[in-house]
């Protein structure tokens, strides 16, 4: 258990007033220590999460996301969401992490980098997301968090707390945008200062207090890039609202049609899953450097495929080529409907 002098919590404090001369002294002394008690534990998490493979940690304090809220409610009225029918659902448990976690105190965000060193080979294949060229993401970092959990155990005390990575009504780019790990850029993804944003995010709340970072500026300025090179103009004209109907990312991994809408033909990027161009043309990606992570690392058969090759995929290949990856999500059908379509 974590280890603090008795009457430092406040249901002590409210119903046993403090005596004067000496007594006030030692409650200051034990607030004192309280703070520095919750600092410790702040950078003993970060370090553990660096050693983890995680590029970036970030604090806040848990509560309820008012005004992002009422943001989501409104893009979820303009029907931005598409057939994202899950974003609708548990509307409350999205917006206030108590829900998730009874008690929760702190929401510790991190940032994963996933940069690839390499590039597919044949200029004229198919695209894939750089996210997707290794291993699916959600198992990796879910072994992560869940290391950094059991260690945030061992060293503090009985915490209670859950991890999570894309997969709970968890409102991720807000969290980490309150953790101070920087901020939403227009098109949406969130962009740190120094790396980009090419990156995961994965989150750990818990009932157990931390000093929180302070949230960054924006510092998108007057750039345009993004909203002018969107093959499919998903970016509203001034940006910080995107259309995930018309995303090529919806298109090709959410949107389970047997065909794609026509209107999107010949706008498609070659992109058959995923996409990167608001990333690629992002000037803040000029800071990002390759990741580290083994578990990231592409086949060498998938980088090398040729343009050919993904057009006659077979079954077969694509079980092959994408075993353990977040490409199998959308299923050899829905892959090929996407080069077919492109």
């Amino acid at each position: 258990m974590l280890q603090l002098q008795p009457f430092c919590g406040h249901h002590f404090l409210h119903h046993h007033p403090i005596r004067p001369r000496g007594s006030a002294l030692a409650r200051r002394q034990c607030f004192k220590n309280t703070a520095l008690t919750r600092q410790r534990h702040s950078l003993l998490i970060r370090q553990e999460a660096a050693r983890l493979g995680f590029s970036f940690t970030g604090i806040a304090k848990a509560g309820p996301l008012d005004e992002e809220a009422r943001h989501l409610e409104e893009w979820l009225h303009h029907g931005f969401h598409g057939q994202m029918q899950y974003m609708e659902n548990n509307f409350d448990t999205r917006t206030d992490p108590t829900k998730l976690v009874p008690g929760a105190k702190s929401v510790i965000v991190l940032l994963h980098n996933y940069f690839p060193k390499e590039k597919q080979e044949d200029p004229d294949a198919p695209k894939l997301a750089r996210y997707a060229y290794g291993e699916d993401y959600h198992f990796i970092l879910k072994r992560k968090l869940k290391d950094l959990l059991a260690f945030i155990r061992q060293e503090i005390g009985e915490v209670q707390g859950r991890c999570f990575v894309d997969s709970a009504p968890v409102m991720e780019r807000d969290w980490a945008k309150r953790a101070g790990l920087g901020w939403t850029g227009k098109n949406t993804l969130l962009i740190h200062p120094k790396a980009g944003s090419y990156f995961f995010l994965a989150e750990l709340i818990l009932n157990l207090e931390l000093p929180p970072d302070q949230p960054m500026k924006d510092y998108c300025g007057t750039c345009r890039r993004c909203i002018n090179a969107c093959p499919t103009a998903a970016i509203s004209p001034s940006g910080y609202l995107l259309d995930a109907s018309r995303c090529i990312s919806y298109l090709t991994i959410e949107l389970r049609d047997e065909t794609l809408p026509d209107e999107f033909r010949g706008k498609m990027d070659n992109w058959m899953f995923g996409c990167d161009v608001c990333q690629e043309v992002c000037p803040w990606n000029r800071f990002a450097s390759p990741h580290n992570e083994p578990a990231f690392e592409p086949k060498l058969e998938l980088m090398k495929m040729k343009n050919s090759e993904w057009r006659e995929l077979t079954k077969e290949v694509f079980q092959q080529v994408f075993k353990k990856s977040a490409v199998k999500r959308t299923k050899y059908e829905g892959l090929k409907r996407n080069i077919d379509f492109l």
